[in-house]
């Protein structure tokens, strides 16, 4: 009797063990990557390193066909950024059944120094021990216009609509490209800008979309959550300093420069960045009928 439950529990033990090993090998085989874009890179001979660019491709894209599509450019583009949560937000609303903005390619901008890119150079003190590292934002924009843009028309389906989207220090920079070089997108989304950097000194300039013979087609959201006070000095608050950037931009002589402005007093500086990126596709592109 003992020998038989002997052999029965060798049996019941054999069976477990030949059964688990089949069963993980039947379930690898239905693994398989999950797609929805590539991880590239540049060498940057302005910025002296690589860049890494995290790129995503609409639902569609082929190389051999003939569709040409937008570039979404997302500073603060890293995997562990903005990049996944923007694209998702771009895919939702390319969806069929959505149909808000046109399918597009959406290019994330790993940081290395955001610091450093996305600040211009300060004589503040209290700036420059902020960020010890600032100045950078110039030579960051030429690497934008001269070798990052070139390279991602030259190597994927673009077509000649260019949107930015940047955030916090990302949003300065972003103002900073519409005040300084307008013509590299047509749409700007600013969310939450750092406008405190250098004492509001991006506020104090006279760019070139406000004069009546600018005639580049310019679309411009901005949005702000309600964050309260800005680090460096003044005593400036993201929200004022937002109103400040649209006020200034609405006096635009030009019939050509368009401006939204969207106050999201349910969110802060944290959480401002989703809900407005949404926010301003169906601004920035109405609802269409279907």
């Amino acid at each position: 009797m003992k020998k038989n439950k002997y052999y029965f529990l060798c049996f019941i033990i054999c069976s477990l063990i030949s059964k688990y090993p089949a069963q993980k090998k039947i379930e690898k085989q239905y693994q398989k990557p999950l797609i929805i874009g590539v991880i590239d890179e540049i060498q940057s001979s302005i910025l002296s390193e690589k860049r890494m660019l995290n790129i995503y491709f609409p639902e569609g894209y082929d190389n051999n066909d003939t569709i040409k599509y937008p570039v979404i450019y997302v500073l603060d583009g890293s995997i562990n950024e903005d990049f996944f949560h923007l694209a998702g937000i771009v895919q939702y609303n390319t969806f069929s059944w959505v149909n808000q903005i046109p399918k597009s390619i959406v290019v994330g901008i790993a940081n290395i120094n955001r610091k450093r890119d996305f600040t211009d150079s300060t004589n503040i003190f209290e700036n420059k021990k902020l960020v010890p590292s600032c100045g950078g934002s110039s030579k960051f924009i030429s690497f934008i216009e001269e070798e990052l843009q070139p390279y991602i028309e030259k190597n994927y389906k673009t077509n000649s609509i260019k949107t930015i989207i940047g955030q916090s220090l990302a949003g300065l920079l972003a103002t900073e490209i519409l005040f300084t070089k307008p013509g590299l997108f047509s749409t700007y989304i600013i969310v939450s800008p750092s406008l405190w950097w250098n004492d509001g000194a991006l506020l104090k300039k006279t760019p070139s979309i406000l004069n009546k013979n600018f005639t580049q087609k310019i679309n411009i959201y901005v949005g702000v959550g309600k964050e309260g006070l800005s680090p460096g000095i003044g005593n400036h608050t993201m929200e004022l300093d937002a109103k400040l950037l649209v006020k200034k931009i609405k006096e635009s002589k030009s019939s050509t420069v368009k401006i939204y402005f969207d106050y999201l007093p349910k969110e802060n500086h944290a959480t401002v960045t989703h809900q407005a990126v949404f926010n301003a596709f169906r601004i920035l592109y109405p609802f269409k009928n279907k």
